[in-house]
């Protein structure tokens, strides 16, 4: 009789990945991922205490959850399989992730080339923090090929993309921008929440890192922060291992426990709302109130092709434009299924006015230079009922 193969979660389809990856049982074999809700680890002996400290242990490794938690890991195997990256390390939030992220690759003299496209507290990290520790940053129209090579520099050390980028979801071709970073042997960072990997994978179109505010589509109930940075061994082991050990941006296992549950439903969730936003962006587009709308799917997004080209879905977010302000909130006060929200990602549908809100950090010849207008309105997509929802945003719109 033959040795059957042995399966490996590397090979899995993403919804087995989602369901079986990273799991690790403890002695008692408990079916749901445990919770090791503790801050520190106990040893048997003081030789087993150096081993792990060493990093020499044949068993388990743990020495304090700021460094490193079985929870965590598990939620870190299953994330890392999915998106196809070698390591993950959690972090306490998505913008935790984000300056991690960044500030690991960077030293003074170094220069960070992002697109302009970008949300408001990125943009701060950029243009204030950074700054006063001697790292230089400037931006460049995502879309625009032409404005990535000429605004590289020779001190460029990271490139930083968020494609989708939020709110107006304009693209950026991963792809051809790192072939352009790389050249100057510049890291490309790239943050993917909008999309999620099940839609879009930039490590295989030629990033370095991956950013994730795991509070989105990953947690998807509203419930806790999170975040995720992942990319090669070695990068993630050079750039990240002593930083995030010793400045502490560390995921809480409680956290890390709710998104693992999360993540079970990650592909049917998304599914589902994916499939209502590309109905409801046609719908709003088709309304006498609308002046314009964003869908990455939809034939009228200025960067439709590179959209489909890296992306296999559309994903669950859309934006429009009403015109004035006074519109975008006629618009939201009407809603009576859809919350008034600044986050994303969940259950529920949530919309919100970013001039106000996401992007109020701004000024507003930043907001306009990236085509966030006072009309314009982020609508994420939820799990209810399609038809409830176009009709509560078709009322909406009339209302606007």
């Amino acid at each position: 009789m033959s040795t059957p193969p042995i399966e490996t979660p590397e090979a899995w389809e993403p919804a087995t990945q989602l369901i079986r990856g990273g799991l690790t049982r403890s002695l008692y074999g408990e079916t749901s991922e445990a919770l090791f809700l503790t801050q520190s680890f106990v040893y048997e002996s003081a030789e087993e205490a150096d081993a792990r400290f060493a990093g020499t242990s044949n068993g388990p490794q743990f020495v304090y959850s700021r460094y490193g938690n079985p929870t965590n890991q598990m939620f870190e195997e299953k994330l890392a399989l999915l998106e196809g990256a070698e390591l993950c390390r959690s972090t306490a939030s998505g913008m935790a992730a984000i300056s991690s992220a960044l500030t690991g690759l960077v030293q003074a003299g170094d220069h960070i080339l992002s697109g302009r496209a970008l949300f408001g507290s990125c943009r701060w990290i950029l243009d204030k923090h950074l700054p006063r520790f001697g790292v230089e940053s400037s931006s460049v129209d995502g879309p625009d090929l032409d404005a990535w090579r000429a605004a590289i520099r020779p001190n460029t050390k990271v490139v930083f993309i968020e494609t989708p980028a939020n709110p107006l979801l304009e693209i950026t071709d991963i792809a051809e921008v790192a072939k352009i970073a790389h050249e100057v042997g510049a890291k490309v960072v790239v943050d993917n929440v909008f999309a999620t990997a099940l839609y879009q994978q930039p490590l295989k179109l030629g990033a370095d890192i991956v950013v994730y505010s795991a509070t989105k589509h990953i947690d998807g109930g509203g419930r806790v922060l999170g975040g995720a940075i992942l990319g090669k061994q070695t990068l993630m082991d050079e750039a990240y291992k002593d930083l995030l050990r010793h400045t502490g941006p560390a995921l809480s296992p409680f956290n890390a426990w709710v998104m693992l549950k999360g993540m079970e439903t990650l592909e049917l969730r998304v599914d589902r709302a994916t499939r209502s936003a590309a109905a409801l962006a046609d719908l709003v587009a088709d309304h006498k109130a609308t002046r314009r709308v964003f869908y990455p799917h939809r034939k009228d997004h200025p960067q439709y092709a590179v959209a489909k080209k890296q992306m296999s879905a559309g994903s669950t977010l859309l934006a429009f434009d009403l015109g004035t302000q006074a519109a975008a909130f006629n618009f939201l006060n009407a809603l009576q299924i859809v919350d008034i929200s600044n986050n994303l990602g969940d259950s529920k549908s949530l919309a919100t006015h970013p001039t106000t809100t996401t992007h109020r950090s701004m000024s507003e010849e930043e907001r306009l230079s990236v085509g966030v207008t006072p009309g314009c309105v982020r609508l994420s997509v939820g799990l209810e009922g399609l038809g409830d929802l176009s009709r509560d945003i078709s009322r909406a719109l009339d209302a606007a």
